[in-house]
């Protein structure tokens, strides 16, 4: 087994390498504008680091969000074209459970990260491996009872301190954390699903309201 893991859900853009026993290579930065651009060099800086080729891989792990809807699409599409390219299987993981697993708290807790409009993604967890409800999309004000006494783990949580007293990292998501959840739920025998964003709302960019379409004559 060799999975290549990679997330651009949250301002992380991160790609990481996993045997099957161990991540052999990983890399992370956060520049949420720039997901496009760091993407593919990620991939092969990665590569390179591990010595290995493309052509090694044997399966894609990509991370679902919930995310907004430019950056996660980046993910994805590389994902895809990366698994029909290699003929690989690709592999979908949502990214909050991701995080939980990299947190390693006992439970129970949450999740969330910034879903900027001074909302968040979150969802709730049994322990580091069980999500108990979510991914949903709220205002942290909303959700303050259903959190209450909670700690809670990612950039949403650290950014609303009143709502999430008790925040604890992991920040953003990393490729590495993802790749390890992957690898050991199919050692298990599991099945993963399909790489489908989770997108949760409308994208920012819509038609104006008053958009008049042009025929030609």
């Amino acid at each position: 087994m060799l999975l290549l893991a990679l997330d651009t859900a949250t301002p992380a853009v991160t790609v990481a390498l996993h045997d099957g026993e161990a991540v052999i290579a990983s890399l992370s930065q956060v520049d949420a504008r720039r997901h496009g651009e760091l993407l593919l060099p990620a991939v092969d800086r990665v590569l390179a680091e591990a010595g290995l080729g493309l052509d090694a891989v044997t399966g894609i792990v990509a991370g679902t969000g919930p995310g907004p809807y430019t950056g996660l699409r980046v993910g994805l599409m590389t994902a895809d074209t990366f698994g029909l390219a290699l003929g690989v299987p690709v592999h979908g993981v949502c990214t909050l459970d991701a995080l939980a697993y990299a947190s390693d708290l006992p439970g129970p807790f949450v999740v969330a990260t910034d879903a900027r409009r001074k909302e968040v993604y979150w969802a709730r967890y049994a322990d580091s491996r069980t999500r108990v409800s979510g991914p949903a999309v709220d205002r942290p004000a909303d959700i303050a009872d259903e959190v209450k006494g909670l700690p809670a783990v990612g950039a949403g949580a650290l950014l609303y301190p009143e709502v999430f007293p008790q925040a604890h990292e992991p920040e953003h998501v990393s490729a590495a954390a993802l790749a390890s959840l992957a690898a050991e739920r199919l050692a298990a025998g599991e099945e993963l699903p399909a790489p489908r964003p989770l997108y949760l709302r409308r994208p920012d960019a819509q038609v104006p309201k008053n958009y008049k379409v042009v025929t030609p004559r």
